[in-house]
């Protein structure tokens, strides 16, 4: 091999093992079809109990980069008529005028601006809710649950996020009474790499 072409591929050799050490941020499809995912809210009712309830028509994708986790992002897109707190009339109130508004505004987003680590699995997800046709940041706790292979020849990594806002915040004044000002919101969510 002559001396120039020997250097040459000694360079693309050098550049291939480089680019295989930063891996390409991975992108993942939220598995909601296989019932995977779950967008949950609780309240307490009077301050004695919580009342639970969820979200079953949402959408979403994200995107994980192991090699740098602050390019890491997420965007859901939620259906607010696909309430349910497995209590029919509290349901249409909820998704009546008082509340959601469904008909107004059939759709609640979340899309985040950044994404850091802060701990042994921990993290913190910022990002911009819109409910009720208000948008607003809000902050979310976030888990790493694992991730790996799955059955079916794909990879799957999995999270679990918190957070919790004032009703009023995104317009909602119905008064609960003062244990039931502020909601919380508990993501599960599964991925499938593509």
């Amino acid at each position: 091999m002559k001396p120039a072409i020997s250097t040459l591929a000694g360079l693309v050799l050098v550049f291939a093992c480089q680019a295989s050490l930063f891996a390409a941020p991975e992108r993942y499809l939220i598995d909601t079809e296989g019932g995977h995912a779950f967008i949950q809210f609780r309240i307490k009712h009077l301050g004695y109990s919580w009342l639970y309830g969820r979200f079953d028509d949402f959408e979403g994708s994200f995107v994980y980069d192991p090699d740098d986790t602050k390019q890491s992002s997420i965007e859901v897109k939620i259906r607010t008529a696909s309430l349910d707190s497995n209590h029919a009339e509290r349901d249409k109130h909820l998704r009546g005028d008082d509340f959601l508004d469904v008909g107004r505004y059939p759709t609640a987003s979340f899309k985040s601006t950044s994404y850091r680590e802060t701990g042994f699995n921990k993290s913190v997800l910022e990002g911009e809710l819109t409910l009720k046709g208000i948008t607003k940041p809000i902050t979310v706790e976030v888990r790493r649950i694992g991730n790996g292979p799955d059955p079916w020849g794909g990879y799957r990594r999995g999270f679990q996020g918190s957070t919790e806002f004032a009703l009023k915040d995104f317009g909602i004044d119905y008064n609960l009474g003062p244990a039931s000002r502020k909601v919380e919101m508990i993501l599960s969510i599964e991925g499938i790499r593509q």
